[in-house]
């Protein structure tokens, strides 16, 4: 499996940004890990080797963003519009300055990520259909509020897909690139899944009541938020999205 790391000056976040790549051709998948995670942390947990039968196959390129999120979603005494702009920040980092070193024109990627990725990967997806065309969202949160402790402002609002989305209007040119989509989120309902079993539940109802299929998927009650279940969901709905390796 071809792997190599690359670092580019995001003139976004006025920085050096570093982001691993697996793989050498096929549909591009960006993989965010959870909360403070950074670029290997998505492959050291093994997620990446769980994929590999794609990656192997040229079937599927993985690239392993960074984050910032102890400037932005994890900064709990920071200024909240201050939290607030570092994350719009590093949101167009990542789809002005990093997908399109990757993506060509007409192609669209997958989003994919656990935990706090498992938010991003809803909220980049729902954020810009026209650029993403899939997701896999894994125990994710989709209320931004959550992490800002009620703190609420035209930013936050646009980075909370449980917020933005019942008010997205029927004629907005997303909603048909959102039924075109494959749209797939899942979380389980053992230990530390309370709140993300709620968001699940909240963001099927949503998509429902706007008539866009999805696939919200509820594993058991012995399944936790942590790697080894994350590691066995990936591979299963990556199956659905890109067929058998």
């Amino acid at each position: 499996m071809e792997e190599r790391y690359e670092v580019r000056y995001s003139e976004r976040l006025q920085r050096d940004m570093g982001h691993a790549v697996f793989g050498h051709a096929g549909k591009l998948c960006l993989a965010f890990a959870p909360q403070n995670g950074h670029t290997y942390d998505f492959a050291n947990f093994g997620m990446v080797e769980t994929i590999r039968p794609w990656i192997e196959a040229g079937k599927l390129r993985v690239v392993c963003v960074d984050s910032i999120d102890e400037e932005s979603w994890s900064n709990e005494h920071g200024d909240g519009r201050y939290r607030a702009e570092m994350q719009e920040k590093w949101f167009h980092y990542v789809v002005d300055e990093l997908v399109p070193e990757y993506l060509e024109w007409g192609e669209k990627a997958i989003t994919c990520g656990c935990s706090m990725g498992g938010l991003h990967a809803a909220n980049f997806y729902f954020r810009r259909p026209d650029i993403f065309d899939s997701m896999i969202s894994l125990s994710g949160l989709f209320d931004a509020s959550f992490f800002f402790k009620g703190y609420m402002d035209d930013i936050v609002y646009a980075n909370s897909p449980i917020h933005f989305l019942p008010n997205m209007p029927e004629d907005h040119p997303w909603m048909d690139l959102y039924r075109q989509g494959n749209i797939i989120f899942c979380c389980g309902q053992g230990a530390w899944e309370d709140e993300m079993r709620r968001d699940s539940g909240l963001l099927d109802q949503i998509l429902t009541s706007k008539n866009v299929p999805h696939w919200c998927d509820f594993w058991g009650y012995d399944v936790n938020h942590d790697w080894p279940w994350w590691r066995k969901q990936l591979p299963y709905f990556m199956g659905s999205i890109l067929g058998e390796a």
